[in-house]
């Protein structure tokens, strides 16, 4: 239980939505709590996760009275997860943690004296990209700034051009908690990104601040929608992105394709992956769509996919600057074969 009163105020909550992270939440947990300090608090709230999610943070609760644990008994879905955790919080601004993610040293302090200094309703964070072992750096950071920028009133359209394709990455978000309660949550349920939901919708947010120097470091290519990513980036996520009134169709362009579906290139990508097959094409693949737009999209969903991925880490290798993100997922792939490991060791070595 949350204490009734406390003798600090509450500046920062750190808000974890987890399921199923029993092998990767300890290090999360260690990259936080070796950083507490007066005015923060971490925020817990596990859906209902079957595997030892509960025993594995119970280890924490035992020492770390900063922890607030909420165990729900069905899994409502990280869009109602994270609702839940930002109304269990009392800091005045939360901070929306991914549960396989880490914070780099000094964060927390680094974003405490940002909030105490200004006047901001949303502070984006920048971060860099590591594989899931945390070995090998697939980029350094993931927002394109040199130093901190702020936005106000006359600056949304720049806020959504600038961020907007960042956003897809939940931990870079915090948050005044007042705002999030004041808006719109349950239409974005189901959307797997609320928090975008609760920035952009009408009246979009006008106090941002961007932090360019990266404090946290995303574990890539361990996201529990994987085996979901076609329906996600295809169809979910620019449906979001193209819903939002306040933004012309020109700065949205920017984020994301309104129909990246429509796209061969895009549907080659996804089959690379093995994201893309004749199961896809049946389940999503629009039916009013002209025939031959639909003859090339079931082509390339029985094309070869190991050939298509080979084709995929060519293309990707032979760029001026290989691309380490795009390398990473095609040859981390169940495509992935002996023809595609031999371009990329040979071309930019092998991505770990």
């Amino acid at each position: 239980m949350l204490p009734n009163n406390s003798v600090v105020q509450l500046k920062l909550s750190i808000c974890i939505a987890t399921y199923n992270r029993g092998l990767f939440i300890s290090e999360t947990l260690d990259s936080i709590l070796s950083q507490m300090q007066p005015g923060v608090e971490l925020i817990i709230v596990d859906g209902a996760s079957p595997d030892n999610t509960p025993e594995v943070v119970a280890q924490y609760l035992l020492e770390h009275p900063q922890i607030h644990y909420f165990r729900e008994p069905i899994n409502s879905g990280v869009d109602a997860d994270f609702d839940k955790a930002v109304s269990y919080a009392r800091g005045e601004f939360c901070w929306l943690m991914g549960d396989d993610d880490l914070l780099k040293a000094s964060a927390i302090s680094k974003v405490l004296s940002i909030i105490n200094s200004g006047n901001d309703d949303l502070i984006i964070v920048n971060s860099e990209v590591m594989n899931v072992n945390l070995t090998t750096k697939l980029q350094n950071q993931r927002l394109a700034f040199d130093v901190d920028k702020i936005y106000r009133e006359t600056d949304t359209e720049a806020i959504f051009a600038d961020i907007g394709e960042c956003l897809s990455f939940i931990g870079c978000v915090i948050i005044r908690r007042e705002f999030w309660l004041g808006r719109n949550r349950t239409d974005y349920y189901g959307s797997l990104f609320i928090h975008v939901g609760v920035i952009f919708q009408s009246p979009s947010i006008t106090n941002v601040r961007v932090i360019a120097e990266p404090l946290i470091v995303i574990r890539y290519g361990n996201a529990m929608w994987t085996p979901r990513s076609f329906e996600i980036w295809m169809f979910k996520w620019p449906k979001l992105i193209w819903s939002f009134p306040d933004f012309s169709d020109s700065v949205k362009q920017k984020v994301c394709l309104r129909e990246p579906w429509r796209s061969a290139k895009a549907l080659f990508h996804n089959r690379a992956l093995g994201a893309y097959t004749k199961t896809e094409f049946l389940k999503f693949y629009p039916n009013h769509i002209k025939k031959f737009d639909r003859i090339v999209a079931y082509a390339i969903s029985i094309f070869p996919a190991s050939l298509a991925n080979s084709v995929m880490v060519l293309f990707f290798s032979l760029r001026a600057q290989p691309a380490q993100i795009e390398l990473y997922d095609i040859l981390h792939s169940r495509n992935a074969g002996l023809l595609s490991r031999f371009f990329a060791k040979f071309l930019v070595h092998e991505v770990n």
